[in-house]
């Protein structure tokens, strides 16, 4: 076995012995979330972000964020964005940030209004703060990630261990479920989200960083697995990630996650040339018999509930009335909210004060696009439409860069049912604006 081999097999079995390890004795899970910032931090200014490791240790900071979370390990609720920014400013001090990066200074400064006006229309007794910090966080952390990362060169095995830096916690992650619900027959008796399954905590959170971990142990099946060793692996981890994801009952994270396999083999394939092609022919069929295999056996330990959870329909088999669980609800008021305040909306975070005047316990925004047109108004509509072009233009020069998509989609599915409550849409959709090199081995310039 090659020592490359044996590291990553290493890597694999710490994130799975630590996953045990947070479950035996919770309080483990307490030290690893201080360690990561403390580890991070130390290994990005001894490198000297030479080799973009802020990008490595943000992007673990976000795949720990959820597995975390369910267990109490961070210090802060939010931190894990926090912690996104601070490692990138980091990273900017060692290499600077992108100088063309025009698009992404016009997008903090829409969201400026908004942040003002809150200050004065929130209610007396909130928070403002906290009621601020929860909404702007996400969008803020996208931007500032996003200055760093806007048409930075990177090699491609430099992307890659970006991933799998994202990856490994949700390793841990997995192995916590695992144990955490070994009995999946015994708690699954519907087709709603499902909390036992997801180690207690929400349904929606959990699946998406599942759907983006599925992702990203494919990527590596198809990219990464240089023999059959890593090959098996590889799959292994994909294969139980995805059936994790599969019994939280919890359809966004794992269509997305799905989605952009699809994209990326569709971008591998067309870019291929006619060798390329059989050989990925092979590969559709084996990761296509893998998912079928897995979705075949999620259908058996449930019952057949979760054929039905993705037809909408109940455990008697009847049609739900909601596809969206009431959250077009939500999203109508937030869009009769803007019609109201088109141009600088109602502030940030006033958003739900003003449906509860009318729905009493208003549930909290699930769909960042309509909640930035709520309370940000045109400004709103002017910040969402420099996210969704600018990485469209980028992929219009660079047309090699097989992830661009692949992000660009995480981001944008994401922010329509999980908002911008972790870390995960902000940091991927930055992921979409490096300029990946193909050329393995060349050294490129680090920084525009």
């Amino acid at each position: 076995m090659k020592k490359e081999d044996q590291t990553y097999l290493y890597l694999i079995l710490f994130h799975v012995v630590l996953g045990a390890m947070v479950y035996a004795v919770p309080f483990v899970s307490k030290i690893y979330g201080y360690s990561i910032f403390i580890f991070g931090i130390y290994y990005v200014i001894k490198k000297q972000n030479k080799n973009n490791e802020a990008l490595i240790a943000a992007a673990y900071v976000v795949g720990s964020e959820v597995f975390l979370r369910m267990t109490d390990g961070n210090p802060l609720y939010e931190i894990s964005k926090y912690g996104v920014i601070l490692f990138i400013f980091i990273g900017m001090y060692f290499s600077g940030f992108s100088k063309g990066a025009v698009p992404y200074w016009i997008f903090l400064l829409l969201l400026v209004p908004s942040i003002v006006i809150s200050t004065f229309v929130l209610d007396f007794d909130t928070n403002i703060r906290k009621a601020i910090a929860f909404n702007i966080s996400g969008p803020v952390c996208l931007g500032i990630a996003s200055l760093y990362t806007f048409r930075r060169k990177i090699l491609l095995d430099e992307m890659n261990n970006i991933l799998l830096s994202m990856g490994l916690p949700i390793i841990s992650c997995m192995v916590y479920l695992i144990l955490y619900t070994p009995e999946v027959r015994e708690v699954i008796t519907g087709t709603g989200s499902n909390f036992a399954t997801s180690g207690g905590f929400g349904p929606n959170q959990v699946a998406t960083i599942l759907g983006l971990g599925m992702f990203i142990f494919f990527s590596r099946v198809i990219l990464e697995s240089r023999n059959k060793f890593l090959l098996g692996i590889n799959l292994i981890v994909a294969l139980n990630i995805s059936y994790r994801g599969m019994i939280t009952f919890s359809r966004g994270g794992m269509v997305t996650g799905f989605l952009m396999i699809v994209l990326l083999l569709l971008f591998l394939y067309f870019k291929s040339n006619y060798r390329g092609k059989v050989k990925l022919n092979y590969i559709i069929v084996f990761v296509t018999l893998a998912m079928m295999g897995t979705w075949g056996y999620t259908s058996f330990q449930t019952g057949g509930l979760i054929d039905k959870r993705y037809a909408n329909q109940d455990a008697t088999g009847r049609v739900k009335e909601s596809r969206f669980t009431g959250r077009e609800d939500i999203a109508k008021d937030e869009i009769n909210i803007f019609l109201k305040n088109p141009i600088f909306g109602v502030g940030v975070g006033k958003g739900v004060e003003v449906r509860e005047l009318d729905r009493a316990n208003a549930a909290l925004s699930h769909d960042e696009i309509t909640r930035m047109l709520a309370e940000h108004g045109t400004f709103g509509i002017i910040a969402l439409l420099i996210l969704f072009f600018t990485p469209l233009v980028l992929y219009l020069e660079n047309k090699f860069n097989m992830f661009l998509l692949c992000f660009v989609v995480f981001w944008l599915l994401t922010i329509n049912h999980a908002a911008m409550r972790t870390a995960a849409p902000a940091f991927v959709y930055s992921l979409s604006l490096l300029n990946v090199q193909l050329g393995w081995g060349k050294k490129v310039e680090k920084k525009e």
